[in-house]
């Protein structure tokens, strides 16, 4: 192995010989890992298959663990998607139960035809209320602005300060998640 003296004076430092490698050497050099295990094999071939059966399973367990990690979250990031497209599509129909309150509000002389608008806004709630939506409608309870958004203030004799005293458009929820705030008229305090 041939040494190869730094050139110390255009640096500012002292005169520091490295071993230079020839070609020849740098393609025989092996590391101490492959040293040694090329060592075991030919003292034990035993020895070294079960050193190698031991490296593939550690790296067959540590393989397995991974895919299991990955199915976790992609199983996970599966549900956040469908419960964040349930809340879009319930978000969209809130106004048609809107429509179909006011059309149930309104009055009629056609029987039949308010028969079937509340038939068919009761199969929407039935069906929204199976899918885990409430409905948030606190008339006379203290306002919340984290379920409320108060558009409008009422005066001391609609009842307490700083309690809801009219709805003036019901809010949803799905589970602990707002899907729509209502709107309220709240007292002054």
């Amino acid at each position: 192995m041939a040494f190869k003296k730094k050139n110390a004076a255009a640096e500012g430092e002292e005169k520091v010989e490295t071993p230079e490698m020839t070609p020849e050497e740098e393609a025989v050099e092996e590391t101490p890992a492959q040293e040694a295990a090329e060592a075991v094999q030919e003292a034990d071939p035993l020895k070294a298959a079960q050193a190698q059966a031991e490296e593939y399973l550690n790296m067959a367990q540590r393989v397995q663990a991974d895919f299991e990690n990955y199915r976790r979250r992609t199983k996970a990031t599966r549900a956040e998607a469908f419960e964040e497209g349930a809340r879009e599509v319930i978000k969209q129909l809130l106004p048609v139960v809107d429509n179909l309150e006011r059309a149930i509000a309104q009055e009629t002389t056609d029987e039949a035809m308010a028969t079937g608008v509340k038939m068919v806004y009761r199969q929407l709630m039935d069906t929204l209320e199976k899918r885990g939506v409430t409905v948030i409608d606190r008339a006379g309870e203290k306002f919340d602005p984290n379920l409320e958004n108060a558009v409008m203030q009422g005066t001391s004799d609609e009842g307490e300060p700083g309690c809801v005293c009219a709805v003036l458009q019901k809010g949803y929820k799905l589970g602990e998640t707002v899907i729509r705030h209502a709107m309220v008229k709240v007292v002054a305090e």
